[in-house]
């Protein structure tokens, strides 16, 4: 979900960029229009998400899936190794790819609780000679978050793509946060990589040209053609971000909106089940269960008649998700709840 004053001003400018004869997706990526755009959007992110003067901002593609390779190949010579928390879906597809480029193995491993929680900082055990830590700070698929930033005398490698923005990061813990703008920054096709610049000084293997950190921390991420509408877009959601009073106000509203539909979910006597635990539940991904799928397929249904669609848990797990990124209003949230307060009235 995007804001609607963004998407009504992107629609307002996007045939016509102040007024050049043409569209800014037609502009050169290193002409002055896009030039604009581009360092505004740069000096945006380092604001808001409070970033020191020793890291780099990079907008990359690819994902944050293409990042499960590229941290590894960057940080961890073929002789080193590496931890990561496993946590679930997400977790699970960045250890793959890493694996491939080094010994990365698994400091925590959630599968025992079948993802239904996260661990605390003392549960995470490393090897000797660790050169990282990897996390995943929310798990979209299992709504479990990452709420304790562990502190293991390791530096942390943070797959953010789904709480970035509503959350401030530990810099002095951290060597790269990475993450996918689709949930709360811009359209896809846009990857935000936030680098320490000392990891950009090592030459751990030789790479292909797009897949050194260092030579898009040379060009300002323009060492070939960035993805320049989901950066201008990006631009404008930032922008949005602090009018609206930044990281600590959507903290705010990500904490009162999970509140909302997990009260719901806790009052309704088990009609509804979350089967995360505690402070380990998602602020972004509430994920949720009824007794049969028979009634799961008629909450879909009936929600999606009141215009609460997407609704649909992810295939792999089944039941109903609700993704409450930074831009849901709360009367979205509040909808919902009073639909499934509804719901459960009818069906309990």
């Amino acid at each position: 979900m995007l804001p609607v004053e963004v998407l009504e001003e992107t629609q307002s400018e996007l045939v016509n960029y102040k007024n050049s004869g043409m569209s800014l997706i037609e502009c050169s990526h290193r002409g002055p229009h896009y030039d604009e755009v581009h360092n505004e959007a740069v000096g945006l992110v380092k604001e808001l998400l409070r970033v020191p003067d020793e890291f780099g901002i990079l907008f990359l593609q690819g994902g944050a899936t293409l990042q499960f390779a590229m941290t590894a190949m960057n940080l961890l010579a073929p002789s080193q190794k590496a931890a990561i928390v496993h946590s679930g879906h997400w977790a699970n597809l960045a250890m793959k790819d890493s694996q491939v480029y080094g010994n990365v193995y698994i400091a925590w491993d959630g599968t025992d609780d079948q993802f239904s929680r996260t661990p605390s900082e003392n549960e995470i055990e490393l090897q000797p000679d660790t050169r990282y830590l990897h996390i995943t700070t929310n798990e979209t698929i299992g709504g479990v978050r990452l709420y304790d930033w562990p502190d293991l005398g390791v530096p942390l490698v943070g797959d953010m793509s789904s709480d970035y923005f509503s959350r401030h990061i530990p810099w002095n813990l951290m060597d790269v946060a990475y993450g996918g703008a689709q949930k709360n920054l811009g359209p896809s096709g846009l990857t935000l990589v936030i680098v320490r610049k000392s990891v950009l000084e090592t030459h751990p293997r030789d790479l292909p040209t797009y897949l050194d950190y260092r030579v898009h921390y040379a060009t300002n991420s323009r060492f070939n053609t960035p993805a320049i509408f989901p950066i201008y877009v990006a631009g404008k959601v930032l922008k949005w971000y602090k009018d609206k009073g930044g990281v600590d106000e959507f903290e705010k509203l990500s904490i009162a909106r999970c509140a909302h539909l997990y009260g719901m979910i806790d009052a309704s006597n088990g009609f509804y089940n979350c089967p995360v635990e505690g402070e380990s539940r998602s602020r972004m991904n509430v994920v949720f269960r009824l007794p049969n799928e028979g009634l799961e397929s008629k909450f879909l249904a009936d929600a999606e008649l009141q215009g609460l669609v997407n609704l649909t848990g992810h295939r792999s797990v089944g039941g109903i998700r609700a993704s409450i990124y930074n831009s849901m209003p709360m009367e979205g949230v509040e909808k919902l709840a009073n639909f499934m307060d509804n719901f459960r009235a009818s069906h309990s």
